[in-house]
């Protein structure tokens, strides 16, 4: 999972892809389906990608068999302005590449004036 790490903190949107199985899904922890594939993922991180101040940051990683879950501090340009959120990402890992990405975030902090 550190090649999707890197890749998206790159910024590098094929490499971010080719992490993912073509088929591969993205959900929130409850259930909804954010994107499945390629086709529908691309335009949601082409548009992540885009944003000035992205980087993730590693909190934790734990690895057991094929689930990777990594506790992320993220740094986002949010409509309110700059700011961070804590992400929690759970993988799921066959043959080398996510086939299932599920994701809790938590509460976003915009920085202030004094904090930039």
């Amino acid at each position: 999972m550190q090649a999707q790490l890197d890749a998206y903190n790159a910024k590098d949107l094929e490499a971010l892809l080719h992490t993912y199985a073509p088929d591969a899904g993205q959900f929130t922890l409850h259930g909804e389906c954010l994107a499945r594939g390629h086709e529908e993922m691309r335009p949601r991180f082409a548009a992540r990608l885009s944003e000035t101040d992205l980087h993730a940051s590693l909190i934790s990683r734990i690895v057991m068999g094929n689930l990777v879950t990594d506790h992320e501090r993220v740094t986002r340009n949010f409509p309110e302005g700059r700011g961070t959120v804590e992400m929690l990402c759970i993988y799921e890992v066959a043959d080398g590449r996510i086939q299932r990405a599920t994701f809790a975030m938590g509460e976003q902090r915009i920085e202030s004036a004094q904090d930039g």
